[in-house]
């Protein structure tokens, strides 16, 4: 995106966009996935008075799965949630630094996500902790927390390299 196309927000924080994203695929087919699983248990439950349990348990994991993919395409387009007031009143040098300090926040924080999020992986498989719903192993959703926040991490570090080289508009 141009930096013109932010109509009054900070300067585009991200590269240029690409042809075809991996996070606008993913998050496609996780909503997908979801209408269908929660269509379906109406379908039956309306049909024959029987609930199939076990899609709360996976609908939940789609949210989450959901909810790191649109961050990180959040992060890669620089849309990320930002109070740019006073940012906004900064001349580029200024405000390049700002960003780039909100960046490394931000990059601290997922870090530390991947971090516990591994922990956190790693006892659920250790203590072979199974879910409520359909009693599968609780690793196999929970591994997923430090995978994604490591995509959201790289496209954080994307952003920051962006930011870096971007010479004054």
């Amino acid at each position: 995106m141009r930096d013109t196309e932010f109509s009054g927000r900070s300067p585009a924080t991200l590269p240029p966009r690409a042809a075809f994203r991996v996070e606008r695929f993913l998050g496609a087919a996780a909503m997908a996935l979801m209408c269908l699983i929660t269509l379906g248990n109406v379908l039956v439950r309306y049909l024959t008075d029987i609930s199939f349990a076990f899609t709360e348990e996976i609908s939940v994991f789609l949210l989450v799965f959901l909810t790191f993919i649109g961050s990180a395409k959040a992060f890669l387009d620089g849309n990320q949630i930002a109070v740019t007031y006073f940012v906004d009143k900064l001349g580029w040098r200024w405000k390049r630094r700002w960003i780039l300090f909100a960046l490394a926040m931000s990059a601290l924080m997922i870090g530390l996500l991947v971090w516990f999020g591994t922990r956190m992986a790693w006892d659920d498989y250790d203590l072979e902790v199974t879910s409520p719903g359909l009693g599968w192993p609780q690793w196999i959703y929970t591994v997923w927390l430090p995978l994604l926040a490591l995509l959201v991490l790289a496209r954080i570090v994307q952003g920051f390299a962006h930011v870096w080289r971007k010479n004054a508009p």
